[in-house]
C-alpha cells in the first residue's frame, strides 16, 4: 500500500531556520521541495544566497582528525560554535611547528625518492662520478637513448665518431649509460646523439663515488627520512588525542551545521515589515503531520500550514510504500518496474501473491521446494538478500504444488498426487481433442489472470482521473466485456455447453469493439479536451482497423502465453524422468550420487529460469495492462542524512 501524504509548509523567523531543521525535521521524515517552485503565486520570495559560513570549519576539524592515529571517539559532547572554532584555531596553532617540519620532510622524501630513481639504472657502471666530473680534456654525457635509436647508433655512427659508449643498464625500451667524447669535437657529438634522441641526466656536481654508492646513501636517506616522518605523525597524533573527544564533537557540530545550512537550497526568504522570515514546504506522511502540527502547537515562533487541496500544489506526492515485513522483498520487483504514482495501486501484494503461486506451479517438488524454502530462509537471515526472501516464499508454493502432483526429488512413487501427474494427465475438448490437463488449466488461469489484471487497471484509471481510459481502452470497461464474453463463450463451448446466442454476442462483443475504435473521439467528448488535429475518415479507419487488429492478436499472444505455466510444470516432470534413467544401474538399483547431482543441477537450472520467466509474464502480462510505474520516491531529509552518515 502506498502511505497517504500532507502538503505542509513550515515558516517562522529566518533565525530559527537551523533550530526547526535540527529540532523537526530530523524527528519528522519530510520530502523537502523547493520552496519557489512550490509558492509561485506568492509575491516577494527570494532565495536563500549566502555561502555556507561552516565549511572551512568543518574542513578544518576533518583536517585535524585524519592526523589522529589509532584513536577511537567516545560518546559526543555538546559544544558551542564559538568553543569549537575556538579549540580548532588552538590545537592548529599548537601544531604549527611539527606541521611545517613534516611538509619539509615529505617534501625531500618526494625529491629524494625521485633522484633514487633517476640514479637506479647507471648502478651497472662501476667508477667513481667524480673521477669523471674532474676530467678537463674529455667530456662525458650520462643519460638514456631509445632501443631503436641506440641500435642505429651502433650501426651506422658509433665507428665513425670518435666517441665511447659505456652501457650501464637496459630494459624494453630504453639503453642506460654514459659516452665520452674529446672536448675538441663534443659539439659535433652532441649534436649526433641529440639527432638519436639522446635524453640526459645530471649527477650533481657534489656528488661522489659510484652509482652503486650513491644509491645506497639515497636508500639510506629514504629510510631515514621514513622514520623522522613516522616520529612526527606520531607526535602531531599525541598533540591531537589530548583534545581527540573535543574535536570529534567538533566535527559533528559542524557536519550538522553544514547540513542544515544546505536546506536553504530549497527554501525561501520573505520580508515584512524589518523581518525576514523562511519558508519551507513538503510532503509529509499524515499520521507524522498531525503529531508535527501537535508538536509545534506551543511553538510560539513557528506556523506550519496544511493544504488538503492537490489541485492546488505543483508537485506531485512522492511515494512512499508501505508493506507487511513479509511483503517488503517483493517491493525489489516493484521497483525494478518502476515506483508506483501516488494515485496509483501498490501491486507488491499481487506480484508477491502471483509470482510465488505461478513459480510453485511451474517448479512443483516436494524435496526441491523445501531445499528452495529453507536455503533462500538462511540467505535472508545471515545475508539480508530480498531475492532470498522471495526464493523462500516461491519454495513454499513449489512444496504445495509437489503434493499436488506427488513428486518429490523427482521420485513419482513415494506419494500420491492430490490433484494428478502433471506429465500424465489428459483432457479431451471440444473441437479440440486431447490435451494435457495442467495446460488446460494454465490457459484458464491466465485468462482470470487477465480480467483481474482490467479490473485493476480500470480502478488505477478512475484513482488517476482518467475516465476515457477506463472505459473504452482495451484494458477498460469496453475491454473486459469484450474479452469476458469471449472467455465465457470459449468456456461454455469446451465444457459442452450452448454458447450465447449469435444476437448476444454480436451486441456484447461488436459494441465493445466500437468503443474501442472510437476510444480517442469519445474521451475527448467525456473529459471535455481538445482532440488532435482532423483527420479525414479514410486515415481514421486505417487507424482504428490496425489498432483493433494489434488489440486482437495481444488478446491471443497474451492469452496462449500461460501456456508456458503448464510447459515448464511438465517439463519439471521430463526432466526428473531423465535424471532417474541416468541414475538407474544395470542391476534395477540406481546410483544415488546421479540422483543427487540431478536434482542439484535440475534445482539450480530450472528455477533460474521458471524465476526469470515468472517474472516476464508479471511484467508483461500483468503489469503492462494496469501499472504504468512512474512514480517518484519519497526521500526525507532525515532519510537523507542516515545515508550520509552510513
Amino acid at each position: 500500500m502506498i502511505t497517504k501524504m500532507k502538503f505542509l509548509s513550515i515558516t517562522g523567523p529566518v533565525e530559527e531556520i537551523d533550530r526547526v531543521v535540527e529540532q523537526y525535521l530530523t524527528k519528522y521524515d519530510m520530502h523537502l521541495e523547493n520552496a519557489l517552485s512550490e509558492l509561485k503565486t506568492v509575491q516577494d520570495l527570494r532565495p536563500f544566497v549566502e555561502a555556507n559560513p561552516y565549511k572551512d570549519d568543518l574542513a578544518a576539524v576533518n583536517a585535524l582528525l585524519e592526523r589522529a592515529e589509532g584513536l577511537n571517539p567516545t560518546a559526543r559532547e555538546g559544544i558551542s560554535t564559538d568553543e569549537a572554532r575556538t579549540l580548532i584555531a588552538n590545537v592548529t596553532a599548537s601544531l604549527k611547528e611539527h606541521t611545517e617540519r613534516l611538509e619539509s620532510l615529505q617534501t625531500e622524501l618526494a625529491q629524494t625518492n625521485e633522484y633514487l630513481e633517476k640514479v637506479k639504472p647507471y648502478v651497472g657502471l662501476d667508477f667513481d662520478i667524480t673521477d669523471v666530473i674532474d676530467m678537463k680534456f674529455i667530456k662525458y654525457r650520462f643519460g638514456r637513448i631509445g632501443q631503436d635509436y641506440y641500435r642505429k647508433f651502433e650501426m651506422y655512427v658509433n665507428e665513425n665518431v670518435d666517441t665511447i659508449f659505456y652501457t650501464a643498464t637496459s630494459n624494453r625500451d630504453y639503453v642506460y649509460g654514459v659516452y665520452f667524447v674529446p672536448i675538441s669535437t663534443h659539439e659535433k657529438i652532441d649534436a649526433i646523439f641529440s639527432s638519436l634522441h639522446f635524453e640526459r641526466f645530471h649527477f650533481p656536481d657534489t656528488v661522489k663515488g659510484t652509482p652503486y654508492d650513491i644509491c645506497k646513501n639515497l636508500s639510506d636517506r629514504v629510510s631515514s627520512l621514513e622514520k623522522e616522518i613516522e616520529d612526527c605523525k606520531k607526535t602531531i597524533s599525541d598533540v591531537i588525542s589530548n583534545d581527540y573527544q573535543k574535536l570529534v564533537s567538533a566535527q559533528a557540530h559542524f557536519s550538522s551545521l553544514c547540513k542544515n545550512f544546505d536546506v536553504r537550497k530549497l527554501a525561501a526568504r520573505s520580508k515584512e515589515d524589518d523581518e525576514t522570515f523562511f519558508i519551507l514546504c513538503g510532503w509529509m506522511p499524515s499520521d507524522q503531520a498531525l503529531a508535527f502540527r501537535n508538536e509545534i502547537a506551543d511553538d510560539k515562533n513557528i506556523y506550519s500550514i496544511i493544504d488538503d487541496d492537490h489541485g492546488n500544489i505543483f508537485s506531485n506526492p512522492p511515494t512512499q510504500m508501505k508493506n507487511p515485513k513479509i511483503l517488503k522483498p517483493f517491493e525489489m520487483y516493484t521497483k525494478m518496474y518502476g515506483l508506483p504514482a501516488y494515485n496509483e495501486m501498490d501491486p507488491t501484494l499481487f506480484i508477491a501473491l502471483t509470482y510465488s503461486f505461478i513459480f510453485g506451479w511451474m517448479f512443483g517438488d516436494v524435496g526441491q521446494g523445501l531445499c528452495l524454502v529453507i536455503g533462500g530462509f538462511l540467505l535472508y537471515k545471515f545475508k539480508k538478500m530480498d531475492l532470498a526472501a522471495i526464493i523462500s516464499c516461491a519454495g513454499i508454493f513449489s512444496t504445495f504444488f509437489g503434493f499436488m502432483f506427488g513428486s518429490v526429488f523427482g521420485y513419482e512413487d513415494i506419494i500420491e498426487p492430490v490433484w494428478l501427474r502433471a506429465g500424465e494427465a489428459m483432457t479431451t475438448l471440444p473441437y479440440v481433442g486431447s490435451l494435457n490437463t495442467v495446460f488446460v488449466v494454465a490457459i484458464a488461469f491466465g485468462m482470470g489472470m487477465i480480467l483481474i489484471t482490467m479490473i485493476i487497471n480500470i480502478v488505477n484509471c478512475i484513482r488517476a482521473g482518467n475516465i476515457g481510459d477506463a472505459l473504452f481502452s482495451n484494458n477498460g470497461v469496453a475491454g473486459i466485456v469484450f474479452y469476458g464474453v469471449l472467455v465465457l463463450a470459449i468456456v461454455l463451448l469446451m465444457s459442452g455447453h450452448k454458447a450465447p446466442g449469435a444476437i448476444l454476442l454480436v451486441i456484447f462483443l461488436g459494441v465493445p469493439v466500437i468503443l474501442m475504435a472510437f476510444k480517442e473521439p469519445l474521451t475527448n467528448a467525456i473529459e471535455k479536451r481538445k482532440g488532435e488535429e482532423k483527420k479525414s475518415v479514410g486515415m481514421f479507419i486505417a487507424e482504428a482497423f490496425f489498432d483493433l487488429f494489434e488489440i486482437m492478436l495481444s488478446y491471443f499472444s497474451n492469452t496462449m502465453s500461460f501456456v508456458r505455466i503448464g510447459a515448464f510444470a511438465v517439463s519439471h516432470a521430463a526432466m526428473m524422468e531423465v535424471v532417474m534413467t541416468l541414475g538407474a544401474t544395470a542391476n534395477g538399483g540406481e546410483n544415488i550420487i546421479v540422483v543427487i547431482i540431478g536434482n542439484i543441477i535440475v534445482c539450480g537450472i530450472e528455477g533460474l529460469v521458471v524465476g526469470i520467466q515468472v517474472l516476464r509474464l508479471e511484467y508483461y502480462e500483468f503489469f503492462s495492462r494496469f501499472y504504468k510505474g512512474n512514480g517518484r520516491e519519497f526521500k526525507s531529509y532525515k532519510q537523507t542524512l542516515n545515508e550520509n552518515a552510513a
